[in-house]
């Protein structure tokens, strides 16, 4: 049965992200283009993907709360395996090809950092989510009710 509940979570979790990021985030995106210039568009787009994720991770974490992190934790798992292009800036495939080109050849290695740094700022944001849509503890009072 916790099986069901894990799947069904990270189900929604992709359904949530992917139309988050093809249906709202990219038509925005291309919208605000103009506005805020080449200069901050890469600036906007990072924003923008992080509170996809957060979004994402909260509906992850909803529907799993009691085990709401490592439901988000399981469904980071999965982001792992895709490459997004351009939609999203999350993309541990190229990372990890960073990080086999850098033992070769040291002029990989600044993008490497800059790209570690983005994929965990944006892993981040998923877990983040995730402990957003915990419930609430009861507030501890020295006063019974």
């Amino acid at each position: 049965m916790r099986f069901l509940i894990w799947a069904r979570s990270i189900l929604l979790g992709w359904a949530t992200l992917l139309v988050l990021a093809y249906v709202v985030e990219r038509p925005l995106i291309h919208w605000m283009a103009p506005l805020f210039g080449a200069s901050w568009i890469a600036t906007a787009h990072l924003a923008l993907d992080g509170l996809t994720l957060t979004a994402t991770g909260w509906v992850v974490g909803r529907f799993n709360r009691p085990k709401a992190i490592l439901t988000a934790v399981l469904f980071a798992v999965t982001l792992c395996f895709w490459e997004f292009g351009e939609t999203l800036g999350l993309n541990v495939p190229w990372l990890l090809r960073l990080v086999s080109n850098s033992f070769h050849d040291s002029r990989f290695l600044d993008s490497l950092i800059a790209s570690a740094e983005i994929n965990i700022l944006l892993f981040g944001c998923l877990i983040a989510g995730a402990g957003l849509s915990r419930a609430r503890e009861k507030m501890v009072s020295i006063v019974d009710d």
